[in-house]
C-alpha cells in the first residue's frame, strides 16, 4: 500500500506544469514486518541450536554401546508435556480472540499460559530433584548432555514467560494483533512460545520415550 504525495515545496514546480507525485510506505508498515520478522529469525537461530544439541546427544550415544545407562522417568516428563502442550491451546486462543479485539480474554488467556508455564518450571526442579540422586551433570557423559538439553529449554521457557510477562503489561492498543500498529507483541511473543513448546516434544519424544521404548 502507498499514499499519494505531491513534491516538496522547496522545489517548486515551473509555471504550467503538474507537479510528479510521490510514493511512499505508510508510517508503521516496515516496523510490523520486521518486528516479525526478527522473531522469526531468532527463532530460527533457537532451532539450529537444539539441532546441534540433538545431533551431540545421537553422536555419543553412537560411541556407547548402552545409550542411554540408564533410561529416564517418564511420568513427570509425560505431565510436563501435558501442560506446555495446554498452555499453548491457552495461548491460541488468547491470540484469536486479540483479533477479535477483545483483549479482556485475551489478557485472561495470557494469564493462564502464564500460570501453566509457571507451573512447568516448578515441575522441572522436582524432576530434577528426583534425578540428580541417581544421575548427575558430572556422572558421565550421558548426565551431562541431559541436562545441558533439559537446562536450556528451561531458559526457554523462562524467556518465554518474560516475553509474555511484558505483553501484560502493555497498554491495551499495544498489546495484541488488532490492535494499534505497528505493535504486535502478542502475535511475536507467541510464536516463540509456540517454538518453546515444539521443542519439549521432541525432547520428551528423542530423551524419554524411545529409551524406554528401546530396552
Amino acid at each position: 500500500m502507498s499514499v499519494l504525495t505531491t513534491s516538496p515545496a522547496s522545489a517548486p514546480a515551473p509555471s504550467g506544469h503538474t507537479p510528479e507525485p510521490l510514493y511512499r510506505m505508510p508510517h508503521g508498515v516496515v516496523d510490523t514486518a520486521r518486528g516479525t520478522w526478527a522473531m522469526g529469525l531468532f527463532i530460527t537461530t533457537e532451532a539450529m541450536l537444539f539441532l546441534m544439541l540433538f545431533f551431540s546427544y545421537y553422536y555419543m550415544g553412537h560411541s556407547n554401546p548402552v545409550w542411554p545407562p540408564e533410561p529416564p522417568k517418564m511420568r513427570l516428563a509425560l505431565i510436563m508435556l501435558a501442560v506446555l502442550v495446554s498452555s499453548s491451546v491457552v495461548l491460541r486462543i488468547g491470540e484469536n480472540a486479540s483479533k477479535r479485539r477483545e483483549f479482556g480474554r485475551a489478557r485472561a488467556a495470557v494469564t493462564g499460559t502464564l500460570v501453566l508455564g509457571v507451573t512447568f518450571v516448578i515441575l522441572q526442579v522436582l524432576e530434577y530433584a528426583d534425578h540428580l540422586t541417581h544421575l548427575r551433570p558430572t556422572t558421565n557423559a550421558y548426565g551431562s548432555i541431559f541436562y545441558t538439553i533439559t537446562s536450556i529449554h528451561g531458559a526457554h521457557v523462562v524467556l518465554g514467560l518474560l516475553m509474555l510477562s511484558y505483553v501484560m503489561v502493555l497498554p491495551t492498543e499495544h498489546m495484541g494483533s488488532a490492535g494499534k500498529p505497528p505493535h504486535h507483541t502478542l502475535r511475536n511473543a507467541s510464536m516463540y512460545w509456540h517454538f518453546v513448546d515444539l521443542v519439549w516434544i521432541l525432547i520428551v519424544g528423542l530423551l524419554y520415550v524411545l529409551p524406554n521404548v528401546n530396552r
